[in-house]
This record gives C-alpha cells, structure tokens and sequence, in this order.
C-alpha cells in the first residue's frame, strides 16, 4: 500500500500538534537553565532571538505544507527549488541531526533520573549505559508500528504539559509572595551581542521540532489543511510555554549552583516545595523527555524511509516489518545515536547536552535555510509567465527574516560548527554512490544480471 493513500494515513490533526509539541518539549528545555546558566541574562536575549526565529520559521514550514500537500514533506520541497544533489545534503545533515537528537534527550532524561537513582549522577558507565538503553527501548516502540508510537506520542504529550504549568504556577507564587526573591539571585553578567548569540545557538536545540508536523507529511489525514494548522498552533503553544517557564530557575537559583545542577526543575521545586515535590517533578520531566525519544524516532525512521524510497540510501534500509515500520531505519538510527553516546558522553550532564545540542541545532539549519530559500527561490520563478499558476507559498517576509535567522546562527556556531559539518560531510559520498547507482548503464546491467 502506497504511503499517499489514506489507509496509510494514521496521523490526524492532534496527533500533528502532539508531534509537533512532544517533539520540541523534550528534555531539551528542562536542562536547558543548567546549560545557559554560564551566560546570565543573555540567555533571556538569545530566547527572545530563537523564538522570534523559529516562529518565522513556523511560517514557512506551514506555507510549504499549504502550498505542497501532497509533496513528500521536506523532500519534495526542496527538490522544486533545488534539485537532487543539494536536497539531498541538506536532508542528509536532517537525518545526522535526528538520531544525535535522541542522543541528547537521553542524556537530558539520565540526568532527572539521578533524582531517583543517585548512581547515575556519579558513575562514568552507568549514565551512558542507561542512555543507551532508553535509545534502543523507543527503536522497539516504533517497531510496533506506526499508530501504538502515535498514541503514546499523544498520552507522553499531554503528561508533560503538567510540569510546564507547575513551574509556571511556582513562578507567579514567588512573585505574589515573595517578589524580592527574583532580585537576589541576578546573574551578573553583562548583556552583549557574541554572548547572546552563543545562548541563543544553545537554546535553539530546545526549539528544533516545529517542522515535526511536515515531515511525515505523506502520512498525515488531510494534508493540505492539517499540517500547516499542526505547525502553526504547535510552534506557538511552545514559544508560549518557553518564554514563562525561562525566567523562573534563571533569577530564582544562585548562578553556579544552577550551572552545576543535572536537573535544575526539580532542584527549583526541592528549594521551595522540598524534596518529595522535586520527586513528582522529576517523574513528569522523565515523561516528557520519553514522548520526545519516542517522537524523534518516528521522525528519524520516516526520513531514513524517505531516502530508501528515493533510491539515496539502500532500498533495504526502507523495508517494512508486518506492522508497517521500517525496521532496518530504525535499528540504524538507534545504532547511530549509541555511537554518538559512547564517544560524547562526560560526567558533566549539561555540558554534554549544551556540546551535542549545538551540533544538533547546526545539523538542522541546512533544512531551515533551504525551505525559508524555497519559497524565496519559488516566489521568484513565479514572476515568469510560465509559472504564474503554480502553487506559491505565502509569506515571502516570514522566509527572509527567516532565512537571515538561519545565517546568523551558522555563523555565530563556534567549535561545534566543525563537528556539525564533518557530519554533513559523510553524507558527500553517499550522495556519489547514489548518483552512481542511478546511471543508465548501471541500471541496464543490474536488469541483466
């Protein structure tokens, strides 16, 4: 059965949004305060940067969705702007940036599970032993098939909506109660631009999922109309969650006990509330980093899934068990992300996660750039007479700003940028091996044989 007809179409609407949502609160922003403890009050600047960023971003994925609803998601269209060679690169970095994705989240979702299991704060082999065992039990989840990784996408979703509205509730208390508090802790750091452009490079990894909704594109129920309203509401809800819940550990935490901390909610909620309320934190925090590693190797399989069905990677790597999933794509992304694991992981819990999430959010800007330059690019070609009627996406403003965003980011990436490029780079003879495969004379011999 063809992946465009409607009974391999198992993601409505919310399930979109819950992609989209569990995809970008993970684990990503609750050990997120710890990792930009360093820069003080630049790491509300560089938010202010990243959400305005992405929800530009938000735009163009929805305009694409709109326009394209029956394009193979970001495949298809890149392949309109750009041809086959570079939308292969820059799906190629995606995909890098997928299964390193999970890697991160388990080290985000190790460091709350110290709260419970103390060993895991201390010793050099179990956190990354338990990491990877969080990456292979998700791979097993999606090998059940597409609507069971749905549906806990769905229930892991609304958990982590709970921890979110408590920090929220804890804030607007301390403010209510005792607004001083929020005084005695500022960080003394003055604000500059380089400061918070490293912030904003590290809290992007918090925002990367927006495009959740467009990726499995081909399996979503009502495309045209679905998509774009997942990503839009997605993309919002989130951007509002991040700007209440930021501010809080920030002022509320002395600077270098929250640059040491492995899980800085659940020590803010065991400051004022103690330690059984940090527990129930923890708990839900867990969760929601869990919906994300299940969300993200949904992702990870389809876009693997993708390239196998385009003939860029080994049609093997696309077969389906008898539940419908990719079971070689997703084994090789979960042996991929332990990899990453093994050769990243350090007694540090947030400097691992800030080293790995910046490679994470530099690997995703070849795909943000190229769909902000595609609809740039179409709008363009759309001035020609021959192509006044195709399809257009809207908001030509929303992909420059966005596209500018992209830039800043690269440039500003630091040492993490050679570490993300070397990754984009494996993908180089891949792409030649692929080229190679499709030529005719190669192609009439295989037949032959």
């Amino acid at each position: 059965m063809g992946a465009s007809e409607p009974a391999a179409r198992a993601l409505g609407f919310w399930t979109s949004v819950a992609l989209v949502v569990g995809n970008t609160i993970g684990a990503g922003i609750f050990v997120m305060p710890a990792a930009l403890a360093p820069f003080g009050l630049n790491a509300l600047t560089g938010w202010l940067v990243i959400l305005a960023g992405c929800l530009c971003m938000a735009v163009v994925f929805a305009g694409l969705g709109r326009a394209f609803p029956q394009d193979d998601g970001p495949y298809g269209y890149l392949r309109r702007a750009f041809g086959d060679g570079p939308s292969f690169l820059i799906l190629w970095c995606y995909w890098v940036s997928t299964w390193v994705t999970n890697a991160v989240i388990a080290i985000g979702v190790v460091g709350y599970m110290s709260t419970f299991v103390p060993a895991l704060a201390r010793g050099h082999w179990l956190p990354p032993l338990a990491a990877i065992l969080l990456v292979w039990l998700f791979v097993l989840i999606n090998l059940c098939g597409l609507r069971i990784a749905a549906w806990t996408q769905v229930l892991t979703t609304a958990l982590k909506l709970i921890p979110q509205a408590g920090i929220i509730v804890l804030g607007l208390w301390q403010l209510l109660t005792h607004p001083g508090a929020y005084l005695q802790h500022v960080p003394p750091n003055p604000i500059t631009l380089p400061q918070t452009m490293r912030a904003s490079n590290i809290a992007l990894f918090a925002m990367l999922g927006i495009e959740c909704a467009i990726i499995p594109a081909s399996k979503v129920l009502n495309p045209e109309r679905n998509v774009p309203r997942a990503t839009l509401i997605g993309a919002l809800l989130v951007a509002l969650i991040y700007i209440s819940v930021s501010v809080v550990p920030l002022l509320l935490i002395p600077q270098q006990v929250l640059i040491s901390s492995n899980a800085p909610f659940a020590d803010l909620f065991g400051q004022f509330l103690g330690a059984s309320a940090a527990k129930w934190v923890a708990a839900f925090i867990i969760i929601s980093g869990l919906g994300a590693m299940n969300g993200w190797t949904l992702i990870v399989g389809e876009v693997t899934q993708n390239f196998a069905r385009h003939g860029d990677f080994p049609r093997a790597l696309g077969k389906l068990n008898r539940r419908g999933a990719p079971w070689p794509a997703f084994v090789l992304a979960g042996a991929a992300a332990s990899l990453m694991l093994l050769l990243n992981y350090s007694d540090s819990t947030s400097g691992a996660f800030a080293y790995l999430g910046d490679v994470v959010s530099l690997d995703n800007m070849p795909l943000y750039l190229g769909c902000a330059l595609t609809v740039l690019i179409l709008y363009w070609r759309a001035r020609a007479p021959a192509e006044r009627r195709a399809p257009l996406p809207r908001r030509v403003d929303a992909a420059l700003v966005g596209a500018l965003f992209c830039i800043s980011i690269i440039v500003t990436g630091g040492k993490s940028t050679l570490w993300a490029f070397a990754l984009g780079a494996v993908g180089i003879p891949i792409q030649l091996w692929s080229m190679y495969r499709r030529r005719p004379a190669y192609r009439a011999a295989r037949r032959a044989l």
